[in-house]
């Protein structure tokens, strides 16, 4: 064998090598990440804010809504802010529903009206919603992001002179409608008691 075979036999077996270095790691690598386990279930765990509501609604002697929701749909998040730094006190609930939509209530007590604005800021008032006994007013975003942003479309309910129910999120009109209906049978469960 001459000196220059022998060159390129060592050559072709250095890429040779190099192939099988790299055949070996990327089977390693699948064997690895077919062998570790993932847990792929829901970090976010529903909330029991039917209870964080009473506890608000007894503390505060405020009627907090906490609708019974449709079918599919959680609690994510529920909280009471009894002394905010903006001074109007509030109730928030997160929802979720079974294709991943998010509704947001925020329902507020003797509010004013720069705490409104602000809430509805960058949107305008696009137009109504009229729910069995009450009209909300719907606001969309001047400029809807994309993706859809939680406050590109909002629906305001002043259900009183000083008191405000907030749904925003991202969802279908008829999500709204839903859950508006359920916030609104919970404010007639109030008037009737």
């Amino acid at each position: 064998m001459s000196e220059d075979a022998a060159a390129k036999r060592r050559a072709r077996q250095t890429v040779t090598n190099l192939i099988l270095a790299l055949v070996a790691s990327l089977g390693i690598m699948l064997a690895i990440v077919l062998i570790v386990p993932r847990d792929d279930t829901n970090r976010i765990q529903p909330v029991d804010y039917k209870s964080i509501a009473a506890d608000a609604q007894s503390s505060s002697g405020k009627q907090v809504v906490a609708p019974e929701l449709p079918a599919g749909w959680w609690a994510n998040s529920a909280r009471w802010s009894e002394k905010p730094a903006d001074g109007v006190q509030n109730w928030y609930t997160g929802f979720v529903g079974p294709k991943n939509q998010y509704i947001g209530l925020t329902q507020a007590f003797a509010i004013n009206p720069t705490w409104l604005a602000f809430q509805v800021k960058d949107a305008v008032k696009t137009g109504t919603q009229a729910i069995d006994a009450y009209t909300w007013d719907i606001y969309e975003a001047q400029m809807p992001s994309s993706p859809p942003k939680t406050k590109d479309y909002m629906m305001v309910l002043n259900y009183n002179t000083s008191d405000v129910a907030i749904i925003y999120g991202v969802a279908k009109p008829q999500d709204f409608v839903e859950i508006a209906k359920a916030i609104q049978t919970k404010l007639m469960e109030r008037v009737s008691k």
